[in-house]
């Protein structure tokens, strides 16, 4: 997908949805991580969020899962996404587009190991009642 169709795909979203900017729910995150949630709105059986998250040089979104699918787009930085076998599953860069699937069978953690924050764009569509994410043990990786 070009650049200007990921673009396209967030803003679909976000223009079928009522704007309403409000404090991101807790995450299993390193210090300085922070999430906004940009908007959000109940579908059917779905409730889909649309929210910022920077991650500081250094830091981490800690191990967690998802019960819905996660769309992704970063926005500046480099994230470096690892599943649990603690083996890189993608390095993404600016303009880069991420797909997270659901279940406590895709425990994973993105890193920022670069020198500049990582910001990212995300659209999660989750089962309604569900957390934005559940935190997940490390699974014996050397790494948090």
């Amino acid at each position: 997908m070009r650049y200007s169709g990921r673009f396209a795909l967030v803003g679909a979203v976000v223009a079928g949805l009522s704007l309403a900017a409000t404090a991101a729910d807790a995450t299993p995150a390193g210090p300085g991580v922070s999430g906004t949630i940009i908007t959000e709105k109940t579908v059917g059986d779905k409730h889909i969020v649309v929210r910022e998250i920077t991650l500081p040089p250094g830091q981490s979104t800690g191990w967690h899962f998802h019960d819905g699918n996660l769309f992704g787009y970063v926005k500046k930085g480099t994230l470096s996404h690892f599943d649990s076998t603690c083996k890189s599953d993608g390095v993404y860069r600016t303009g880069s587009a991420i797909v997270e699937p659901s279940s406590s069978d895709h425990v994973h953690i993105g890193r920022n190991l670069g020198a500049v924050p990582v910001v990212l764009d995300v659209v999660y569509v989750l089962p309604v009642g569900s957390p934005l994410s559940e935190d997940a043990p490390n699974p014996g990786c050397d790494f948090q």
